[in-house]
């Protein structure tokens, strides 16, 4: 979902693509972004490409250094949901790892299909949008989950006191990106909370707090770790609800970097390197947030971001535990990155019953996606302390 953040901190406009999760850079701005017009045209292609893909690592090769040259392609403008991979290159532990990690601007048709075909080795993703490409016939998985627990907020303007649950949001108009996934969860939400699931929906244009502020709608989608930090810091102030408590089942949010099948099949050591290396710049990122925002900031200049608003999200990452036991994780008794089989199962459950997931015709799919297929986290270290970091 869009934000209201001026120019110098970053995301202010969402573009439409796949899903709620799938954020792409547009004019400069990002958002979060949901199913929509550039969903049915990516399905398409994906449909075409998905059993020719290549024998993997098309986009890997060996740079004048002696290292593995290697792509990731972001998901949407840099963030901190992907500062690990900044901190991992800023810190040397991909060259450690026999690596040089080029790190790419998202394509217009995503970074799924992006791996999917071979133009990217790696890429941020999260399991939702991998199962909604894999009942279209796409062959990801997830090799490192970083965000353990969700982060999505439904938001209304504080200004509007008609809205204080979210069984007030009944008749009111939702700002969307078109998303089935998103009507799900808000009708679900609004029935849960005793209400009868009913809205209005009009498109956001360029921003969703813009929408809300002109009164075209009344609520929209955010994220707490980084849309949710612009509003308590900048404004406007927001009236908020998060799934969790109000009966949305597992986790709806579940951030973390893919790969291809392909990939793995072909160069199992490669993907070995790459996910322990940036496990490291995760797990140094949650220990040290402030210092992994001023990396975030310097490594990705040209997006112009707020180091304060940065290391404000980073401190709400830590605060909110979104990655794991921070106390342990810092001891070396956890890890950053194990795949969350049972909480994002039973959000893949809900959308399945939700009657969301679609094949790459269009038409209805019954059987549920499974974690276990799509997911992996045998390529991840063991835990150690964040001093020998």
């Amino acid at each position: 979902m869009p934000s209201f953040m001026p120019s110098h901190i970053g995301p202010t406009d969402h573009q439409s693509h796949f899903n709620r999760h799938a954020r792409i850079r547009l004019s400069g701005m990002v958002h979060r972004a949901a199913r929509g017009l550039a969903a049915a045209l990516a399905v398409t292609a994906l449909a075409l490409t998905s059993g020719c893909s290549g024998s993997g690592n098309t986009a890997a090769s060996s740079s004048s250094s002696g290292l593995r040259k290697v792509t990731f392609m972001l998901s949407w403008a840099p963030d901190t949901n992907h500062i690990g991979v900044y901190v991992a290159k800023d810190r040397g532990y991909f060259a450690q790892a026999g690596l040089d990690v080029d790190i790419i601007a998202v394509s217009q048709a995503g970074a799924e299909q992006a791996v999917q075909n071979g133009q990217a080795d790696f890429a941020l993703s999260n399991l939702t949008n991998v199962a909604d490409y894999s009942v279209k016939g796409a062959n990801l998985t997830e090799v490192l989950q970083v965000q353990q627990k969700p982060s999505a907020i439904w938001c209304a303007l504080a200004s509007n006191t008609s809205i204080t649950r979210p069984k007030d949001l009944d008749g009111k108009t939702f700002a969307t990106f078109g998303s089935n996934e998103d009507d799900a969860v808000i009708k679900a939400m609004i029935r849960n909370d005793g209400g009868q699931g009913t809205f209005d929906k009009v498109t956001v244009g360029t921003s969703t707090f813009q929408t809300l502020g002109s009164g075209q709608a009344d609520f929209g989608g955010f994220y707490a770790t980084w849309e949710g930090v612009q509003a308590e810091m900048n404004g406007p102030q927001l009236t908020c609800f998060k799934e969790p408590d109000y009966g949305i089942p597992g986790n709806a949010d579940s951030i973390g970097v893919i790969t291809s099948n392909s990939t793995i099949s072909s160069d199992p050591d490669l993907v070995k390197a790459f996910v322990q290396a940036t496990q490291r710049g995760y797990e140094y990122a949650y220990a040290n947030p402030d210092d992994a925002a001023s990396i975030l900031v310097a490594g990705a200049a040209d997006a112009n971001l707020d180091e304060a608003f940065v290391k404000k999200s980073m401190n709400t990452i830590v605060e909110g535990q979104y990655w794991g036991d921070h106390d342990a994780i810092v001891a070396g008794t956890a890890r950053v990155g194990d795949i969350d089989y049972d909480g994002v199962q039973k959000y893949l459950d809900f959308l399945s019953q939700a009657g969301t997931y679609t094949d790459a015709n269009g038409d209805p799919v019954s059987a549920d996606p499974q974690v276990k297929q799509l997911a992996t986290d045998d390529y991840l270290a063991d835990p150690q302390p964040a001093s020998q970091l």
